[in-house]
């Protein structure tokens, strides 16, 4: 039952922070015309690729025109950068949400493996894949922009991995873990399924056990 509790608590926080984001304009209303249009494209990145997914890809998975998808962004490529710095700018929330509810730094550090775990599994995984693999589809302007974004997002890890470094709990360079860990939290989403008998909390605590942080 307080599993359960704890699952529901979560769920519920993650739908206040999403509510807070719509309302400062960080983030598109999933359920508003913007936000299904960025959902979709983040489904047709992934499995097409931005450049083999046309403008009339994107109006007929929406259910438009082609043309009224310029009432939204200006272009395709602005589609493709929105879909990035949203996903981003909800995930560096939730994870900045999931370390400040944590109390010691091994905590701390579960809390971002959990939360990214989800984030690349759950319902961000699309857009996660796109950011990854579409990287160099964005104009350079673009890229710089999303970068600063990616800067604020990574450099939560690092603080975490830099204070276990600091209290004798971790001996590897916190950048060279941070860059390991990308790599294989984010290799997940080509082997994890949650049918499979793991969960993410299984998962999240396995990999903490790898890296020799086992729960005091």
């Amino acid at each position: 039952m307080a599993f359960f509790c704890s699952r529901l608590e979560n769920t519920v926080n993650q739908d206040a922070i999403l509510r807070s984001l719509v309302a400062d304009n960080l983030v598109s209303d999933p359920a508003s015309a913007r936000g299904r249009l960025l959902h979709e494209a983040a489904r047709l990145f992934r499995d097409k690729g931005y450049e083999r997914t046309t403008v009339r890809d994107l109006a007929a998975a929406v259910g438009i025109q082609s043309g009224s998808l310029f009432h939204h962004f200006p272009t395709k490529e602005e589609i493709l950068k929105a879909v990035m710095v949203e996903t981003i700018r909800l995930n560096t929330a939730l994870m900045q949400a999931a370390v400040d509810a944590a109390q010691t730094h091994r905590d701390k550090l579960q809390a971002l493996v959990r939360a990214e775990l989800e984030s690349i599994n759950g319902q961000t995984g699309e857009a996660m894949a796109v950011l990854v693999f579409e990287w160099r589809s964005l104009s350079e302007e673009s890229r710089a922009y999303v970068l600063e974004l990616r800067d604020i997002y990574e450099q939560l890890w690092l603080d975490v991995l830099e204070a276990l470094r600091r209290d004798g709990v971790l001996v590897a360079d916190p950048f060279i873990v941070r860059r390991m860990l990308t790599g294989a939290l984010s290799w997940t989403v080509t082997w994890y399924r949650p049918d499979g008998g793991l969960t993410l909390d299984d998962l999240t605590e396995q990999v903490i056990a790898m890296m020799g942080l086992t729960a005091p």
